[in-house]
């Protein structure tokens, strides 16, 4: 009797609602990095209701902690809205539960500012850079690319007969294409090979794996042990992929490239606060000032709406229409 009680099944127990949450975002292929904010805004709702089950909240519950974050915690615009994105997630995606009225929300206010833009001081600034953080700085300032996008390039998206780079998966999940820049070509290729070189040692020590999205791994076998797929700014030591477990050499990380741009602009005396999307900022800004229309540079940012261009218009100061103060006639 005893030994049939012992070999009965286990009873299956369900998913835990932030695994759930996981496996949703998988399913879509959203980023390691939206998965961890996602859960982490998921667990501050539930702690923020005394561990309350989300399916027995609604709309109330979660006005009334978007407002506690804007209120009581005073987050940043940017901040409050990420909380929304993955509260209505959530909601939607996970417990298929329609949300009617999330409109009493006190907004955190998003302030108004302009773009910081270097003027040609990038050239003092990339004068104190050296080795990979100039090189990616570079493909930042000559291509306008957003940090995140140069550092998950992959080798088959640099094109050197071509002279441009295909971003793939920026923001909004959009592919485009822009220039490589022609000062950037020889300093990329010996890069290139240097990188090429690791990645053999990898390979024949076994490893040389590097993480592709689910469909494209299932698409594409041994695909990420291809050359074409590595990483054209990998990290300098071998790391675990805390999604499939496995060991492999990721991107380099922010922090390296962050680090080197405010190091040299400190070195270079700059009185602005410049970071690596100061230099895409620049990127725009010195196109506009050398007669490119807005929409070439619209699309060369990646921007769905050329409102979010004409920004740019204004750091120049001209409003789009070439203005000549008065003074200036006297």
């Amino acid at each position: 009797m005893h030994s049939a009680e012992a070999r009965a099944p286990r009873e299956v127990q369900p998913p835990k609602l932030l695994d759930r949450v996981r496996a949703a975002i998988r399913a879509r292929h959203y980023s390691l990095r939206t998965e961890e904010a996602y859960v982490g805004w998921v667990r501050r709702f539930i702690l923020f209701h005394n561990k309350r089950h989300p399916a027995e909240m609604g709309e109330a519950e979660i006005n009334r902690f978007l407002t506690h974050l804007a209120v009581a915690e005073n987050v940043a615009a940017s901040t409050q809205n990420q909380a929304l994105a993955a509260i209505l997630f959530l909601y939607q995606a996970v417990l298929a539960k329609d949300l009617d009225r999330i409109d009493g929300i006190v907004r955190a206010k998003k302030p108004k500012r302009l773009p910081v833009v270097l003027t040609r001081e990038v050239r003092a600034l990339l004068g104190r850079m050296s080795g990979t953080p100039k090189l990616a700085a570079l493909l930042l300032y000559g291509g306008g690319l957003r940090l995140l996008e140069a550092l998950r390039l992959r080798v088959k998206d640099i094109e050197f007969g071509a002279n441009q780079i295909t971003i793939r998966d920026g923001k909004g999940q959009k592919d485009r294409v822009t220039m490589l820049p022609a000062s950037a070509k020889q300093s990329l290729f010996n890069h290139l090979e240097q990188v090429r070189r690791i990645h053999r040692q990898d390979l024949n020590a076994g490893f040389g794996r590097v993480y592709l999205p689910d469909a494209l791994a299932r698409k594409y076998q041994n695909a990420d042990r291809e050359w074409g797929w590595q990483y054209v700014f990998p990290a300098g030591s071998l790391s675990m992929d805390p999604r499939s477990g496995s060991k492999g050499r990721h991107h380099l990380d922010e922090s390296v490239i962050q680090r080197s741009v405010k190091e040299a602009a400190g070195q270079a005396g700059l009185n602005k606060q410049a970071s690596p999307h100061t230099l895409r900022h620049s990127f725009a800004t010195h196109l506009l000032e050398d007669g490119y229309d807005i929409r070439t540079v619209q699309e060369l940012l990646g921007h769905s709406d050329v409102r979010t261009t004409m920004i740019y218009t204004h750091v120049l100061n001209r409003g789009g229409r070439g203005v000549l103060s008065p003074a200036d006639k006297l």
